[in-house]
């Protein structure tokens, strides 16, 4: 029977594992981004049932690498330009390993002080690094918490929206007999429209507000008709979402305009910048937060472009008080004397699970680690290899780049069209070498290239280039005949 592992087989096994997911990161490019086995593949190289007694460490460590490595899709190959990037970086993954040791439940300032403060500092820092407003800062009545995903922070704002809109008795009364209503653009993430499932509301109060069709992005004009359209019906509006970057073209709402109508209407205004956000680290591309004075609430991912581990979502309320009062619930077994004193801040009112690990070392690691230059360098290096693709693109007749590329995501489809496109991803995808995906924008199928995997370089960007352009002659003369 094995019993707890002492102190030096951990530090005797720790070793090996560090080396094993450093070779991993040396390797990664030389393995095929996807694997090629048939679901339950996986599953079925595990046995049926636990071991009765423990096993000893050399089998576990050999099963990474004829178990887990030939079912993975590896998301830190420079090849992987699919979805979002979901990058993570050496003092991440170190301070993810410290965060686990400590084994703290931060749920309280009391049952964590450091982990408590470290994150309220981080968040600090953050913002100060994407130059927010000031509202946005702990100094002052708003302040910023770690949260798991974007999709919980739609959610933690959908109800403090709610908690507005109701005037306080939302709490006690939920939404039954009230008719509240929520708005993003029709590009605005399906999270959203999780989110207001999950608070109550349904799919029937939420409304989605058609986009310019050239840019892609909210039109401020539907939104206001719509607002005054529910007012008139009796409905209360309780959030509207801007988009900065949204998933299909990372299209940027108009936030000023947005804004001046939600004050208008008194309605919460949250801001979701989950991958594009990331970029405001650089001065050139914060003209994206244009207008973010007159929201209520923001969050990104740094654990999507800003060499952060998953999970790790970034969110600010500019008036805490009005977060926290829509989610404090306080047993008679978590009061304690910090809190009662009101000096503490208690981030287990900021969001909906009760528990929470100390997330905020990861940042602080990156964050030390790389330095404002580190992190516009990672930025600036993917949107740079962006434009390159995007300018091959747009080099050959036979293709169109169909949305901005402001970022590092390019949107592109064969002229030929869908079934041509459709043909050409699914070319590149089995080639194993390369991975991207596809979206629909007008109606169209379109392909997405999204970079910013930390060891994609020029020669990636060239080669999956050259690969679409070979496969784009086979498939229109496939087409053609």
């Amino acid at each position: 029977m094995a019993g707890h592992m002492t102190a030096d087989e951990f530090r005797r096994h720790g070793h090996e594992l560090v080396d094993w997911v450093a070779d991993y990161w040396e390797s990664v490019g030389s393995l095929p981004v996807r694997p090629s086995d048939p679901p339950g593949a996986v599953a079925a190289r595990l046995p049926a049932a636990p071991p009765a007694e423990g096993d000893g460490f050399a089998g576990l460590r050999a099963d990474l690498d004829s178990v887990v490595l030939p079912g993975m899709t590896h998301w830190q190959h420079p090849g992987f330009f699919a979805y979002f990037p979901a990058n993570t970086s050496g003092p991440s993954v170190l301070g993810d390993l410290v965060g686990a040791g400590l084994g703290v439940q931060g749920m309280l300032w009391a049952t964590g002080p450091a982990a408590t403060e470290v994150e309220t500092v981080m968040m600090d820092w953050l913002a100060t690094l994407l130059g927010l407003p000031s509202r946005f800062l702990s100094s002052s009545a708003g302040g910023g918490v770690i949260q798991d995903s974007a999709s919980s922070a739609a959610l933690v704002a959908t109800l403090a929206g709610l908690h507005r809109a109701g005037g306080g008795g939302w709490r006690s009364s939920g939404v039954e007999g009230a008719r509240y209503t929520v708005y993003t653009s029709t590009q605005g993430h399906s999270s959203i429209e999780k989110a207001a499932r999950i608070a109550g509301i349904g799919d029937a109060g939420v409304r989605l507000i058609p986009v310019s069709p050239s840019t892609l992005a909210m039109d401020p004009a539907a939104l206001r008709a719509a607002l005054a359209a529910d007012v008139a019906a009796g409905a209360r509006p309780a959030l509207v979402v801007a988009t900065i970057g949204t998933t299909s073209t990372t299209a940027v709402d108009p936030l000023p305009a947005i804004g001046e109508i939600c004050a208008e209407y008194g309605v919460w205004l949250h801001v979701d910048a989950a991958y594009a956000g990331a970029a405001a680290v650089c001065p050139e591309l914060r003209w994206t937060h244009a207008g973010l004075e007159h929201a209520d609430s923001y969050c990104f991912d740094p654990h999507k472009w800003l060499l952060t581990g998953f999970d790790c979502d970034a969110f600010w309320v500019a008036d805490r008080e009005a977060l926290v009062s829509a989610l404090t619930v306080m047993p008679e077994y978590l009061r304690n004397v910090a809190t009662e004193s009101g000096a503490v801040i208690d981030y287990r009112d900021w969001g909906v699970p009760l528990g929470r690990r100390f997330r905020a070392l990861k940042l602080w690691f990156v964050m030390r680690w790389y330095g404002a230059s580190g992190l516009q360098a990672h930025i600036r290096s993917g949107v740079s290899l962006a434009r390159r693709f995007a300018d091959l693109v747009a080099a050959d007749e036979r293709f169109e780049i169909v949305a901005p590329h402001p970022f590092s995501l390019v949107c592109f489809r064969l002229r030929a069209g869908d079934a041509a496109s459709e043909e050409l991803l699914s070319r590149i995808n089995a080639t194993g070498r390369y991975y991207l995906t596809h979206t629909k924008v007008n109606g169209s199928y379109v392909l997405r290239l999204a970079i910013g995997a930390p060891q994609t370089s020029e020669s990636h960007v060239d080669e999956v280039w050259s690969l679409l352009s070979t496969a784009a002659t086979d498939v229109l003369a496939g087409h053609a005949s």
